[in-house]
């Protein structure tokens, strides 16, 4: 039974860690791995084609990255504080779940200005509540309608980039740490997996019969969180807000029905089909949050497929990957996949799990 942290770590040069997405989505590298004769192969994304058949089904996660990195400074000291919006808490109070950074320097009753290119102040907030060592409630103060408030935090934010990509984000990034099917706005991170399909590729899925249902789960940064434990059941994950429709879950069902291959695209899918299992063993539509934290071992109920980039060491997202696919198998591609070079984390490249 491996539940231990310290069975989840790997070597990671720095230089694989990739700081620019793929000239196409579709180009980027793909490792598949096959679990009933442990081979493992290595492709190009676009491969995938040859995996997927009439009746599959492919669940796909709709959420939208929006702009959640800010800049302000604080009131008279003007000192630049990052302000990294995690969720609206009170819309009619604009209230705000927050990250701070430099925290020490921020307190409740501090109020921070926003200002635009020519440094007019065009938003201010104070902070009303500390909920962390970085976490901060604040309420901004702003006059206008609903849809004018976050027309400005648009305008403000900056895409959130993680921070093991070492820039700042560029033009680009507002189009790449995006799925094209992205929908319903709420995430703070990407659900990066996602970011390798293409509207040819989705198009030509499409036309091989293969069902693409969509589900949302808004990407929280509690889903990177450092695990801090190493018995991993006395870890507890953040919870995140899902939702999954009556067509998404006919769908699935219907695949499952017709023994056909259901892949879950990110361990975002993954978390949201494993939180609405049905008595029967099937999917049903659920709206909610869930704090599912999945590790070995696990009986997966409805994926017989998966499709994930390569995640950072002792993380929940490398052993959900492990649960999966077992722990010997997904650890020799990991080291298969340092050892070829393969490009890691966000805009990284793919591994798929048959």
């Amino acid at each position: 039974m491996r539940t231990k942290l310290s069975n989840f770590n790997f070597n990671l040069p720095e230089e694989l860690i990739s700081q620019y997405p793929s000239k196409e989505r579709h180009d980027a590298r793909l490792l598949v791995i096959h679990r009933d004769t442990g081979k493992i192969e290595h492709k190009v994304f676009k491969d995938l084609l040859d995996y997927f058949d009439d009746g599959d089904a492919m669940i796909f996660n709709n959420t939208k990255v929006f702009p959640a990195r800010m800049y302000g400074t604080k009131e008279k000291t003007g000192a630049k504080i990052e302000v990294f919006l995690l969720r609206e808490l009170n819309k009619e109070a604009k209230l705000w779940d927050v990250l701070v950074d430099p925290a020490r320097k921020i307190r409740v009753g501090n109020k921070l200005y926003f200002t635009d290119e020519d440094g007019n102040d065009i938003l201010i907030a104070e902070v009303v509540d500390n909920t962390t060592s970085r976490g901060r409630t604040i309420r901004f103060f702003y006059d206008g309608s609903d849809d004018e408030f976050y027309n400005v935090l648009n305008e403000l934010g900056n895409t959130p980039l993680p921070k093991y990509i070492k820039r700042d984000a560029e033009a680009l990034d507002i189009e790449r740490y995006q799925t094209i099917y992205a929908k319903e706005v709420g995430a703070v991170a990407a659900p990066t997996a996602g970011l390798h399909f293409s509207r040819e590729l989705m198009k030509r899925l499409e036309l091989k019969g293969v069902e693409l249902p969509e589900l949302t789960l808004h990407v929280g940064l509690g889903t990177f969180r450092a695990i801090e434990v190493e018995d991993l059941s006395k870890h507890k994950m953040e919870a995140e807000y899902f939702k999954i429709s009556e067509d998404a879950a006919a769908k699935v069902n219907k695949a499952k029905d017709a023994n056909k291959r259901i892949c879950a695209v990110g361990t975002t899918s993954m978390r949201s089909i494993e939180s609405a299992v049905g008595a029967s063993g099937h999917l049903k539509a659920a709206e909610g949050w869930t704090n599912l934290f999945i590790y070995p071992p696990y009986d997966f109920s409805i994926a017989n497929c998966m499709i994930t980039n390569f995640h950072l060491p002792k993380t929940s997202l490398l052993i959900m990957i492990s649960a999966f696919a077992g722990h010997d198998l997904t650890m020799e591609a990991y080291h298969e996949a340092v050892k070829e070079k393969y490009n890691f984390f966000s805009y990284g490249d793919a591994m798929m799990i048959l």
